[in-house]
């Protein structure tokens, strides 16, 4: 498997980000050399886990205005970069990735190198399939769970415009800007430092080819890979009795709507304070953070 790796000076000076980054060995699944996956390690060791997932195409920057809420708190907040993202390596060959793998990459960093446990998820966009594929794989290692503009679809369900129209631009656009396609997907356009930070990780389309093939890993028919793994999931998440949280943006029309599911299934909605973040786009986090990050607290202190 090749792999391209993200000079430590592209991540120089960026803005409000002062998390040191840690790194562990995950496998490769072709045989070759071990990947290097990237995550932040923050707060008390003993403190409460949250662990935070990101999507298509951010990394942990995405984060930052969520990390020092959690920590005051004196919550342990653990923040991984996907492979292909971030610090993390990134396979240069498209085929090196699948939905399956991401999930086992996860799961290797966080249960076999990190051993965590009773672990609050929150994920959105990818954050929230791959996080949610842990939860019915492992539910032990889970005390809550709260998913804000994510779902988990399973193929069945009828594609909506917004995610069919970012499908095609993913694969045919000549020009992949990260950067550019995480502000489109704001409620406000962001500053050309904030684009340049989330442009950091990927210096030319050497490094993207996780970035542009994650779209297409999305289950869109029956037929998918991925498909029997998710209605499993499913299947665990109608018996989930642990607290669950839905906590959306009121301006994403790529997950508008799919946290109803979870609040028909899922046991684990009932009774919980669910929230509507006003003023946000897909990118929640970004423009809403600190909002967040109170939410999840509150969540965590109430259950």
């Amino acid at each position: 498997m090749e792999r391209a790796r993200t000079p430590e000076e592209r991540f120089d000076d960026l803005p409000d980000f002062p998390f040191a980054p840690h790194f562990a060995e995950v496998r490769d699944p072709t045989g070759g050399e071990l990947l290097r996956m990237a995550y932040l390690d923050e707060g008390p060791a003993d403190g409460a886990v949250v662990l935070l997932l990101h999507g298509e195409p951010s990394w942990s920057f995405l984060y930052r205005f969520m990390i020092p809420g959690l920590v005051a708190a004196r919550h342990r907040v653990i923040v991984p970069d996907l492979i292909g993202f971030g610090r993390s390596d990134k396979p240069t060959d498209r085929g090196d990735y699948t939905f399956a793998r991401h999930v086992e990459w996860a799961r290797e960093l966080l249960f076999d190198h990190l051993d965590v446990r009773d672990v609050t998820l929150f994920g959105q966009d990818w954050g929230s399939l791959i996080g949610l594929r842990l939860v019915g794989e492992h539910p032990e290692r889970f005390a809550r769970v709260a998913i804000g503009n994510g779902g988990l679809p399973t193929g069945e369900e009828r594609l909506n415009d917004a995610l069919r129209s970012w499908q095609e631009y993913s694969q045919h656009t000549p020009e992949f800007h990260v950067g550019g396609i995480v502000s489109g997907g704001c409620a406000h356009r962001l500053s050309p430092v904030i684009v340049a930070a989330y442009d950091a990780p990927f210096p030319d389309d050497t490094y993207m080819a996780g970035a542009r093939v994650f779209p297409t890993l999305i289950p869109t028919t029956p037929e998918d890979p991925a498909h029997d793994a998710n209605v499993a999931t499913w299947k665990v998440l109608a018996n989930w009795p642990k607290p669950f949280l839905c906590c959306y943006s009121d301006g994403d029309p790529i997950t508008r709507g799919a946290d109803r599911k979870f609040r028909d299934v899922v046991p684990g909605t009932r009774g919980q304070a669910h929230v509507t973040i006003e003023g946000g786009g897909h990118f929640l986090q970004e423009e809403k953070g600190v909002e967040l990050a109170a939410v999840l607290n509150a969540f965590m202190a109430a259950n």
